[in-house]
C-alpha cells in the first residue's frame, strides 16, 4: 500500500455558493503594477537560466518531500513560463522571516549579496525583470499555487526588495498558507516602504486576526478606515472584530463564575427531559438493562448515512454521544500509550477540518476499528469545514464504542478562541445550540495531547529509501510519538513532561506551555528553533528533532497541522512525517490527503486519496460575518 492512491476518487465540485472576500472587494487581490516602477510592454517572462539565483532552501520547499524526497533541503521545481514549458530548472526558495531568510533585511548570507540594501542600487533591468516575476507570480496565486507564487515573490524582491506591492502580495500569499506571522512580517516590511499602503494594514489585520490577535487587528482595520473611509469590506471587517472583543471578554468574565459545567448542566436535563419528538424518523441510540444508552456499530451506520442526507441529530442524542466520548476521554492521560500486537495495524490521519465526505471516504479506505485494526486522529476535527459537527459527533461516537481502538488527538482548532473565528461555534449554534456548543468546548479539553505507538515485533521486511536505514528503537521495537503540531522550545521536555499536562480545564491552552507547543508547532528545513511562521508556536529543526527522538527513544514523530500537497511528507532525515487528511483543503488548495498505515512491526506505509464530492454549501458558511471571507 505504499505511495497508492484511491483511484475512485472525484474532484471536488465547486460550491454555488458566492463568496466575496474582503482581500478582493476594495480592489483586485493581487497588486499588478508597483508604486513607482513602470513595467516595459515588451518585457520577456523571467527565465531563471538567465539570472543568478541566490536563495536558502525554507520548510515551504520542504512540503514536496511529500513527493518522494528524503533530503532535509529540498528544491521546489517551478515552471516559470506562460505557457508551461518543461525547460525550466529547479531552484530553491528561501522562506521569509528572521530565522532561515537571510535576504529578509537585505544583508548577505555565507559571504555572498543576497539583496541590494539601496534603493538606488537597483538597475533598471532588475526592476523589470522583478515586475514580469511578480507578474506570472499573480498568476500563479491565481490558479491556487500558492507555495510556487510565493517563491516567485521571493524571487521579485531578492532583484527589487523596494516595491511595497510585492511585499503585500506575498503576504497575501502567506495568509493562503496559514503563514500568518510570516503575513505580518512582510506586511510590516511593505509598509515601511509606503506608510499608506492600505492593502498591506489590511493584510496584516487579516493575519493578525486568523491566530485570534484581535486587538492588535483592529488598530490596522481602523488605519484602512481613516484611509479609505468607503472601504466597505474594511468596515465589516472591523465590526466584526469589535463584536468579536467584546465576546471574548465577556466570556472570559463568564469563565471566572463559578456555576455548573455544561457537562453537568446537559447530564442534569438529560435525566430529567430532552425527549425526542415524535416525529423524528433517524437512528437511535439502544438502552442497556440499567436505561443507560448504548451505541452499536449499527446505529453509527445509520448516522454516517443520516448526515449525508443533509439532517441534524436530536440534541439529546448529540448530547449523549458527546457525554460517551467524553466518558472515555476524561479516563485517559493526556499522553496515551498503546502498543500493536501481532497481527494488528493502526491508521493515522491528520486535519478532516469539517470535510465529512472527504472523512467517510477515507473510512473506506481504512476499514472500521475492531480486533486487528486501531485509529488515530490527529487533531483538527473541526473549523473551516461547514460540516464539522457530523465529522466530530461521528468521531466522537467512533470513540466511544471503541474506546481501546480508536485514539482522538486534540488540534489547535480544538480550542474555543479559534472556534469562534473559524465557524465551528456558528455552526454548532446553528445545527444544534449554544449550550451544545459549551458541552464540546468542554469535552475538547479532555481530548489527550499525543498518542505513543508501539509495534510488538522486531523491525522486518524492506525499509523504505527515505526513512532512515537504522532506525532508532525502543527495547529492539520501533515506537513513534503521534501528536498534532510538533516538538518543543526546550530539549529537555520529555515525553514524561507530556503525560504530567494538565489538560483537562484548558479551554483555551496558554501560549508558551507545553500544551500550546505541542498544539502549534511545526518543522523548519534549518537547524535550531526559530520564530514560527504562524505567529504562534515555534519553528524547530532536524536537529531538535534528532535530539528528541534519540534522548525518548523514538523511531519518528508523526505530526499533522499542515497541508501538503501529496497529502503526507518525510522531513528530518525520515525522523518527522506530517500527514493531513483534508483533500482539496477549503475547496481551493488542490491538495491531495493521505493516512498513515503502521504494521506490527512498526514499518509505515501511505496511502493517499484525492477530493470527494460533496453538498454545495462553501468552507466556514457559519463563520462570524465577515470573517468566513477574510479567512479564506
Amino acid at each position: 500500500m505504499d505511495q497508492t492512491s484511491s483511484s475512485t476518487a472525484s474532484a471536488r465540485p465547486t460550491s454555488s455558493t458566492p463568496s466575496t472576500s474582503p482581500l478582493t472587494a476594495p480592489s483586485p487581490l493581487m497588486d499588478t503594477e508597483p508604486n513607482t516602477f513602470a513595467s516595459p510592454s515588451n518585457e520577456p517572462a523571467y527565465s531563471p537560466t538567465a539570472h543568478s539565483l541566490l536563495a536558502s532552501s525554507s520548510s515551504a520547499s520542504a512540503a514536496s518531500a511529500s513527493q518522494g524526497s528524503s533530503r532535509s533541503t529540498l528544491d521546489t521545481d517551478v515552471d516559470m513560463s506562460d505557457d508551461d514549458a518543461s525547460s525550466t530548472r529547479s531552484y530553491k526558495a528561501p522562506l521569509s522571516g528572521s530565522v532561515g531568510e537571510p535576504s529578509l533585511d537585505g544583508t548577505t548570507y555565507d559571504g555572498e549579496a543576497v539583496r541590494p540594501t539601496k534603493a538606488e542600487d537597483v538597475s533598471d533591468e532588475d526592476k523589470a525583470t522583478a515586475l514580469s516575476i511578480k507578474s506570472q507570480a499573480n498568476a500563479l496565486f491565481g490558479q491556487s499555487r500558492y507555495h510556487e507564487a510565493a517563491n516567485l515573490y521571493t524571487l521579485s524582491l531578492n532583484k527589487n526588495p523596494f516595491d511595497p506591492a510585492v511585499w503585500s502580495n506575498r503576504a497575501a500569499t502567506r495568509l493562503k498558507l496559514e503563514e500568518h506571522g510570516l503575513a505580518i512580517s512582510d506586511c510590516t516590511e511593505a509598509l515601511a516602504l509606503d506608510p499608506r499602503y492600505v492593502k498591506a494594514y489590511y493584510r496584516r489585520a487579516l493575519a493578525n486576526l486568523a491566530i485570534v490577535q484581535a486587538k492588535s487587528a483592529i488598530k490596522d482595520f481602523r488605519v484602512v478606515m481613516r484611509l479609505q473611509p468607503a472601504n466597505t469590506a474594511a468596515k465589516i471587517q472591523l465590526e466584526s472584530t469589535e463584536k468579536l472583543i467584546r465576546r471574548l471578554e465577556f466570556d472570559k468574565a463568564i469563565a471566572s463564575r463559578e456555576e455548573p459545567s455544561a457537562i453537568e448542566k446537559c447530564s442534569d436535563q438529560l435525566k430529567t427531559g430532552m425527549d425526542i419528538e415524535a416525529s423524528y424518523a433517524g437512528p437511535r441510540l439502544r438502552t442497556d438493562s440499567s436505561g443507560s444508552p448504548e451505541i452499536t456499530q449499527s446505529f453509527l451506520d445509520q448516522m454516517v448515512t443520516f448526515f449525508k442526507d443533509g439532517k441534524v441529530l436530536p440534541r439529546r442524542i448529540a448530547w449523549q454521544i458527546v457525554l460517551g466520548a467524553y466518558n472515555a476521554l476524561s479516563k485517559e492521560p493526556s499522553l496515551v500509550e498503546t502498543t500493536i500486537s501481532q497481527g494488528q495495524h493502526i491508521d493515522v490521519l491528520g486535519d478532516t477540518h469539517g470535510q465529512y465526505w472527504d472523512l467517510c471516504h477515507c473510512l473506506k479506505l481504512t476499514g472500521q476499528p475492531g480486533s486487528d485494526h486501531k485509529m488515530v486522529f490527529n487533531g483538527d476535527f473541526v473549523d473551516r469545514g461547514s460540516w464539522s459537527t457530523e465529522v466530530v459527533l461521528t468521531l466522537f461516537a467512533y470513540k466511544w464504542l471503541y474506546p481501546e481502538q480508536v485514539f482522538l488527538n486534540r488540534g489547535n482548532h480544538e480550542t474555543s478562541d479559534m472556534n469562534k473565528v473559524y465557524g465551528f461555534e456558528g455552526e454548532t449554534k446553528k445545527k444544534y445550540s449554544e449550550m451544545t456548543y459549551k458541552l464540546f468546548e468542554e469535552v475538547f479539553a479532555a481530548l489527550p495531547i499525543a498518542t505513543l505507538v508501539t509495534a510488538s515485533c522486531p523491525p522486518a521486511g524492506p525499509v523504505d529509501a527515505r526513512l532512515p536505514s537504522v532506525p532508532i528503537l525502543h527495547k529492539g521495537t520501533r515506537r513513534y510519538l503521534i501528536l498534532h503540531g510538533g516538538l518543543f522550545s526546550k530539549d529537555e521536555t520529555s515525553l514524561a513532561d507530556v503525560r504530567k499536562i494538565q489538560r483537562l480545564k484548558s479551554k483555551q491552552p496558554q501560549s508558551g506551555t507545553i500544551m500550546s507547543e505541542a498544539l502549534w508547532s511545526d518543522p523548519q528545513a534549518w537547524p535550531g528553533r526559530g520564530p514560527s511562521k504562524r505567529g504562534i508556536g515555534l519553528d524547530f529543526g532536524p536537529d531538535v528533532t534528532q535530539r528528541f527522538a534519540k534522548t525518548n527513544e523514538l523511531t519518528g514523530i508523526i505530526r499533522s497541522h499542515e497541508v501538503r500537497q501529496e497529502g503526507y511528507s518525510i522531513e528530518h532525515d525520515g525522523l518527522c512525517m506530517t500527514v493531513f487528511s483534508a483533500p482539496n483543503y477549503i475547496d481551493q488548495v488542490g491538495n491531495k490527503a493521505a493516512f498513515i498505515r503502521i504494521s506490527d512491526d512498526g514499518k509505515l506505509d501511505f496511502e493517499t486519496y484525492e477530493a470527494q464530492p460533496h453538498p454545495a454549501i462553501r468552507p466556514m458558511a457559519y463563520a462570524a460575518s465577515g470573517f468566513a471571507q477574510g479567512m479564506m
